[in-house]
């Protein structure tokens, strides 16, 4: 499932979730003090567009937690808001259960992407 899910995954939206991730992480260059956010911007966006078969490992330390604070604030939230909303609406089929999953898996991510590793399965 997990070639052809990524397949699908890529063609039926998840183009334009990475590209929201690239964008975030895009907007964050502006200053000095955000490329180590778009770092993790950029990292996630691959994880955005090809997110099957690879799963995301919570950790880190104070300063992921401070990170995350002004992530979530500044840029967590309204992405969060639109992967959960995508998630809710696939998950109405059962065809679209495995990408509305997908879709939670990204939301979460996108609360708090410090201190996230991305692993494959």
């Amino acid at each position: 499932m997990g070639c052809l899910g990524n397949i699908i995954w890529f063609l039926c939206g998840g183009f334009i979730s990475g590209l929201g991730w690239v964008l975030a992480g895009c907007l964050w260059c502006i200053t000095i003090i955000g490329i180590p956010v778009r770092m993790q911007c950029f990292k996630f966006a691959t994880l955005s567009f090809f997110p099957f078969g690879k799963e995301v490992v919570y950790g880190g330390g104070v300063g992921s937690l401070l990170l995350n604070i002004i992530w979530l604030l500044l840029t967590g939230l309204p992405m969060a808001a639109v992967s959960a909303s995508f998630g809710l609406i696939l998950c109405m089929t059962v065809i679209g259960i495995p990408f509305g999953l997908q879709h939670f898996k990204i939301a979460k991510l996108a609360l708090m992407p410090f201190g996230a590793v991305i692993k494959n399965t």
